[in-house]
């Protein structure tokens, strides 16, 4: 049997085929799509391409061919596309052999005769009908179940007929068996018999085999589903599965009004049996009516037992099934699930718990609950409960002993009257019980035991002592899993041979005569033909004239070939002999005569040519490969010499000769163009000889082009051509396929979906700058060549566009200068330079004015003639080729131009540029004018000395350099342009700062109370900047820790309070200017003592207050926007006791080593100073106060917005910049 699945991806399966052995079998499939992978297995192993097996894929279509079917092919087979399977069968028939000369079977041993098949024009299938006694002499037997055949798959087209059959062993029952069909889960066709569905049953007496029969009559699709076959005796049950599949279309008239018995509803998802247990008693009617269900009884007994059993499966979420079957031997496992996981569960046979040991194991897996029984046996035959709390589950369970087999089977024997018959056979287990019968009649020990029965191992014997005439016939021994007959022959006495007939070899129309003479000249016999009776007519004659009898045959034609016997009646002899018939050789092809034929096959595929002929005796075949050949080809000679039964074949056997009964078959294995030719077979026999050429043409895919050329190369384009194949497969060329891949991939992406015709092709939509290979595929019927080799290796690319902003830059009497800006669009070739031409005015003749290309974007020509007047152009280059020409439209004269002095001072010199001693200063003054002017520097109108000041001068600018300010470099520095008789003057103020000194005569002016007058004067050097303020100190003599009173103090006096009375003070003043606090102080010399006054206090003991708390931000940081290049400040406040610690983060990133960010902290008041920002310093700044009470943060959002300078701003930065960079140089 072959099961069948749900298979989506096959269209059309292969079916089960029945063959005779020494032929070819063929399974085709057809899938959904093509694409789909599809495999072949035999036996559950998977089948390659092969000298046994041909393996076929056109498109969707897909065969497989078994050569040379044998007897082992007789297996199960299997076919695979996507996650679909289906299996089939290939059965093997034996051929029709002569029959042998023994007697024939006993009118009872033969098998009944086939049913004869339906004359209804309609087509009708039946399937496991009783096959004829030569093709299947015993019926097959299901090892499991009570089936022998169980009802297989089926297909059929609308409007055909079908016929399911199930056979069932009634050897061992007592009455018939009980059989059921349904079709689905629930629906029971013994009710539906009528017009369209035919349901039968009868018994085989000879095989002992109760047939059921479900016919299936004019079949539309709404029959196709599952069907069921269940089979019920006393105490046995089995059921089998099968599936029926209509093919062909039905129209909607059709469909609606179809009143087959079991039309299903369109919804085949719901469920008809929760809709009845939901519904109430009084909709029964109205829903069966509905899902089309006609046994109204059935449907209420069915939901009845429904109901009842779920009532009885509160504790079980699925039972035993009703019955069990399992092999003597082997395992199984009985499992329920519990609705409570942690429920115990019993198990019981017949009744009586069983317990645990070797055999039964308990298993409690979450809620499933399994009894396992290992190597059944027959003690456990029996039933079973599982039962949790009140509720139980039962089922049965038969153990089934596997069927005794005979081995050896029991041999013919022939004895005169008297002698001793022993007859031997051997079975497949020990001591196994068989019957043995004489006739069909059981024998049985007697009371004379003339039969007697032995047994040794696996060997059975029946033994008759002293045979008689009545001890002939057929016996027979039977065991429940086969049946061996053979026959006995006792004789009285014996007949002699004196003439036995002889074997004849004759020609056509000759005559044939057997003789043989035998010692009775009263026995008869009769004649056999390969083991029939020969029927005496006007060219055959039987004779009998004394002791001879003879058997003519006139006029003898190939039919007569036969093997010949005479059989004495009466008697055991067997005298045979063979007519073996001379005939001519003869080669049955239809080119015979005529031109040769041609055979055309694919290269690579398998090329099987069968040759029928005939001869008498069997002809020599040869075959030859001539020197015929096909024009265009060259070919040499090779032979294949066949004698049966030897067979030569070539070198390696893809060549070669095959000798059959009636034909020779040539065969090359994958054809190459080599096995083009013309082959010639001969056949010879003593008789005579024929021949026949046969031209075989090979074809296959055309040979790959050779490499593609790629032209006409622009940004996204290109062009493709190529020359056809060297050679066309044979066939010619339908077109070409095109691929395309990037240098670096591995993907080739096809152009075209359109076979092109032409030998070129514009590719397009390509990315430019990217690195490319062609190749192409020729095409013809056979199929695509193997890609072309790669193209050389191209890139799309484009020119770049003209350069922008050409303009001159500069004119002299010789030179010119220029410059311009790169193309807006430089490509993906990039730029290789540009090429700088001119042309004078009037001429249309263009000059490089530069040697080869410059990757500049400006150029000096030198060497002009003064006073010509030049045109200018220039291109940029890359890969693909030259620019556009960027023009100066207007002549350019050749002539130096006057320009008048004048300097450009940057805007930060137009006031005091204050500089610190030790700093460097770099002034870079631009200027303009022409021919270059003279420049002359002075300070305080005095020329410099060039040993302190460094000058530089250019064309374009000056630079004034001194590498460590001191502070006699403070003064007015002057700077003068000249041109002739026009000047240009500026004037510069540079001063140089360093700290003040200390004050000046610092004294105690007085002394009261808690408090001290100081007086001081200005510091003798100020440092050459205005002193800013003072700082005033304190110390207490004690300790000498110095404690600020008053910072930035303008006055050079000063009152300080709030001293401790008692203690002695120091006092010290530091001056302050831009440059910060002088080195030392002005400390005075005596102490101020804060004298005692007034009784002695003893102030009261207080415990002292912690006046400790975390720091807290009285005053928040702003968010605040700011302009580039100026400083900038964020201030906030903050408190804590004791004085915390602050940090700085800009978006969290710690400022303290940071030197462009300077921090204060002035009695709580937190500032963080940027020096000129850039919009680069923009972001999140957070402050961060931490003490031992804990910390506290603030955020604020800086943004920097860029200054609006002018264009002399810019150029000055940039000079400061350069001339940075030069410092070292100056």
């Amino acid at each position: 049997s072959w099961d069948k699945i749900k298979r989506p991806s096959l269209e059309h399966e292969p079916l089960t085929t029945e063959v005779t052995a020494g032929s070819n079998a063929v399974f085709e499939a057809e899938t959904e799509k093509t694409g789909i992978k599809v495999k072949w297995q035999r036996a559950g192993t998977e089948i390659t391409d092969s000298e046994k097996y041909t393996i076929k894929a056109e498109g969707n279509k897909h065969s497989l061919t078994v050569n040379n079917v044998g007897k082992d092919d007789d297996v199960t087979y299997a076919v695979i596309a996507g996650t679909s399977k289906v299996k089939f069968e290939l059965k093997v028939k034996e051929p029709v052999a002569p029959a042998e000369a023994s007697p024939a079977p006993a009118a009872s041993e033969l098998p009944a005769p086939p049913v004869e098949s339906n004359q209804n024009p309609e087509v009708t299938l039946v399937f496991d009908a009783v096959p004829p006694a030569e093709a299947q002499p015993e019926e097959p037997v299901d090892p499991i179940g009570l089936f022998v055949t169980r009802p297989q798959d089926g297909e059929v087209t609308v409007g055909g007929n079908i016929m399911f059959t199930a056979k069932v062993a009634g050897e061992s029952l007592l009455k018939k068996p009980s059989v059921k069909w349904f079709k689905g889960k629930w629906m029971d066709l013994a009710s539906k018999v009528g017009k369209h569905l035919q349901l039968r049953d009868n018994y085989d007496r000879n095989n002992k085999v109760y047939i059921f029969e479900m016919e299936v009559i004019e079949a539309n699709m709404t029959f196709a589903g599952g069907y069921r076959c269940e089979v019920s005796t006393k105490d046995k049950f089995d059921s089998s599965n099968f599936n029926l599949i209509v093919n062909g279309k039905m129209n909607s008239c059709h469909l609606l009004s179809s009143t087959f018995f079991f039309f299903l509803d369109s919804q085949p998802d719901v469920d008809v049996w929760e809709i009845l247990r939901k519904a109430p008693p009084s909709e029964y009617e109205k829903i069966a009516f509905q899902y089309g269900i006609t046994d109204l009884r059935g449907m209420l007994k069915r939901l009845k037992r429904i109901k009842k059993e779920e009532k009885k499966s509160t504790a079980f979420l699925k039972k035993l099934d009703p019955a069990y079957q399992v092999d003597k031997g082997q395992k199984i496992k009985l499992m329920v699930e519990v609705a409570n996981p942690d429920a115990d569960v019993k198990w019981l046979k017949n009744g009586q718990e069983i317990q645990v040991s070797g055999r039964y194991i308990f298993e409690a897996i979450g809620n499933k609950r399994i009894l396992t029984i290992n190597h059944c046996s027959l003690a456990d035959d029996a039933a079973y409960e599982c039962v949790v709390a009140e509720e139980k589950s039962f089922t049965e369970l038969f153990v089934k002993e596997p069927p005794i087999l005979i081995t050896h089977p029991l041999e013919d024997q022939m004895v005169m009257v008297g002698e001793r018959v022993e007859f031997e056979c051997e079975v497949s287990e020990e001591g196994a019980t068989v019957k043995w019968e004489k006739d069909g009649v059981e024998l049985t020990r007697e009371e004379t035991f003339k039969y007697r029965f032995k047994k040794d191992g696996k060997k059975q014997y029946l033994i008759i002592n002293e045979s008689t005439k009545e001890d002939s016939g057929h016996y027979t021994v039977k065991t429940n899993g086969g049946v061996s007959v053979a026959e006995l022959i006792v004789q009285e006495k014996k007949l002699e041979v004196y003439q036995s007939i002889a074997d004849l070899t004759v020609k056509a129309r000759d005559q044939a005569v057997f003789k043989c003479e035998v010692s009775d000249e009263n026995v008869k016999g009769i004649w056999l033909k390969n083991g029939k009776e020969v029927v005496p007519d006007e060219r055959i004659k039987i004779s009998h004239i004394g002791r001879i009898h003879k058997l003519t045959i006139e006029d003898v034609t190939p039919g007569d070939e036969a093997d010949y016997s005479f059989i004495p009646q009466g008697f055991a002899y067997n005298l045979s002999a063979k007519l073996q018939f001379l005939e001519p050789p003869k080669i049955h092809l239809d080119c015979l005569g005529q031109s040769p034929d041609t055979i055309v096959v694919v290269a690579g595929n398998k090329l099987r040519l069968d040759v029928p002929i005939s001869g008498d005796p069997t002809p020599t075949v040869i075959w030859q490969k001539v020197n015929k050949a096909i024009p265009g080809t060259n070919h040499t000679d090779c032979s294949f010499h066949f004698h049966c039964p030897q067979l030569l074949f070539e070198s390696e056997g893809r060549v070669r000769v095959e000798k059959h009964e009636d034909h020779c078959v040539f065969i090359i294995e994958g054809a190459e163009k080599e096995d083009e030719g013309v082959y010639r077979v001969i056949v010879k026999n003593p008789v005579g000889e024929d021949k026949a050429d046969i031209t075989v043409k090979v074809i296959d895919v055309p040979d790959p082009p050779e490499a593609p050329k790629i032209s006409n190369i622009g940004e996204d384009y290109c062009t493709v051509q190529w020359q056809p194949p060297t050679y066309d497969g044979g066939q010619p060329v339908l077109g070409y396929i095109l691929e395309r891949k990037k240098k670096k991939s591995y993907r080739w992406m096809r152009l075209n979906f359109d076979l092109l015709k032409e030998l070129t092709y514009e590719a397009k939509r390509m990315i430019e700058g990217v690195v490319y290979e062609m190749r192409i595929y020729a095409v013809n019927s056979i199929g695509m060549s193997r890609p072309s080799p790669a193209s050389q290796p191209f890139m799309p690319i484009a020119p770049p566009s003209e350069p922008t902003h050409f303009t001159v830059e500069d004119v002299s009497d010789t030179t010119v200068a220029l410059k311009w800006r790169p193309p807006e669009r430089i490509g993906a070739g990039g730029l290789d330079g540009y090429i700088v031409e001119y042309c004078k005015d009037g001429s249309a003749e263009w000059t490089p004015a530069l040697p080869g290309l410059t990757e500049r974007t400006s150029a000096l020509i030198k060497d002009l003639v003064t006073g010509d007047k030049l045109y200018f152009r220039v291109k940029a280059i890359n890969l693909a080729g030259e620019s556009g020409a960027a023009i100066i439209k207007e002549p350019i004269t050749v002539q130096e131009i006057m320009q008048r002095p004048k300097i450009w001072l940057p805007r930060h010199l137009r006031q005091t540029l204050v500089k610190k001693v030790g700093e460097t200063i770099n002034i870079m003054i631009p200027f303009q004018g022409k021919p270059r002017p003279k420049i002359s520097w002075m300070k305080d109108g005095q020329t410099l000395d060039s040993k302190d000041v460094g000058i530089r001068n250019s064309n374009t600018d000056t630079i004034l350099f001194i590498r460590k300010a001191e502070l006699h470099h403070s003064g007015a520095y002057e700077v003068t342009l000249q041109i002739e008789n026009m000047t240009d003057t500026v004037v510069i103020t540079i001063q140089i700062i360093d700290k003040p000194g200390p004050p000046q005569n610092i004294k105690l002016a007085d002394v009261w109370g808690f408090n001290v007058a100081l007086e001081w004067t200005p510091p003798q050097d100020d440092g050459n900047a205005q002193i800013l303020g003072y700082t005033v100190q304190k110390a207490d003599k004690k300790t000498m820790e110095w404690y600020t009173v008053y910072d930035h103090y303008r006055r050079t006096n000063c009152v300080v309070s709030d001293l401790i009375m008692g203690n002695e003070y120091f006092f010290r003043v530091f001056s302050e200017n831009l440059c910060g606090l002088s080195e030392t102080a002005a400390t005075t010399k005596n102490p101020a003592y804060i004298q005692k006054t007034g009784t002695t206090y003893k102030p009261p003991s207080y415990k002292e207050h912690d006046f400790s708390e975390p720091p807290k931000f009285t005053h928040p940081l702003v968010n605040r926007s700011v302009i580039a290049g100026y400083n900038a400040t964020l201030s906030c406040a903050v408190r804590g006791i004791p004085k915390p610690k602050i940090f700085w983060y800009k978006n969290k990133v710690d400022l303290s080593g940071d030197a462009k960010y300077r921090m204060f902290s002035k009695q709580g008041v937190l500032t963080l100073e940027i020096r000129k920002p850039t919009p680069f310093d923009g972001g999140f700044y957070t402050c961060k106060a931490v003490n031992e009470c804990g910390e506290a943060e603030i955020e604020c959002r800086l943004d920097v917005r860029g200054n609006q300078i002018d264009i002399m701003d810019i150029l000055w930065i940039t000079l400061t910049l350069q001339g940075k960079t030069n410092n070292n140089g100056i």
